[in-house]
């Protein structure tokens, strides 16, 4: 095999239109420490819950997302995409991001970049540098992104950029 050093990627959304931010937390993860075992892959495959306060006025629906930006591609790695929640959904539990689950209003996931339409844990190659997961609620101006369940996450990432009206992070780690 051959070597997989390479420099840290860029924090991808200080590469993007800045917007302003609110608060997410997570009862399942802290920012800036490790994944659980039950947001690994091979370990569990669930979503953490998340909860959210402070988006602006005016937010009409949400989406979520979980991205890896330390995978060893140019684009990435994107484990889940969660669409059209409703305005006055504020949290998520744990283990929503499956594909069997019962989403409030509207909402559905996306196609991650493995193909399915749910949440895929945390996978980084054995040996690689620690990858960071960015989980971010968009604050979205539309009760619609306009979208469908086939769009790709770069699609509903580049719809995004404008009709975010702020954004919430929540990062956390892993490494085999």
């Amino acid at each position: 095999m051959s070597s997989l050093d390479r420099p840290v990627s860029p924090d991808p959304y200080e590469l993007l239109p800045a917007v302003p931010s609110f608060t997410v937390t997570s009862t399942d993860l802290q920012p800036g420490q490790p994944l659980a075992d039950a947001h690994v892959a091979h370990l569990g495959n669930t979503s953490p819950q998340l909860s959210w306060e402070g988006a602006p006025e005016g937010t009409k629906s949400y989406t979520v997302t979980c991205f890896d930006p330390d995978a060893p591609t140019p684009s990435g790695f994107w484990h889940w995409v969660l669409v059209d929640l409703p305005a006055d959904c504020t949290s998520l539990p744990t283990g929503i991001g499956s594909g069997e689950a019962d989403l409030p209003g509207n909402a559905f996931m996306c196609r991650n970049d493995m193909g399915s339409k749910d949440f895929v844990g945390a996978a980084p190659p054995e040996g690689d540098q620690v990858h960071r997961y960015y989980f971010v609620v968009h604050a979205v101006t539309e009760e619609s992104l306009g979208v469908d369940s086939d769009a790709s996450p770069t699609f509903v990432s580049f719809n995004l950029v404008f009709n975010t009206a702020a954004r919430a992070i929540l990062q956390g780690t892993f490494q085999h």
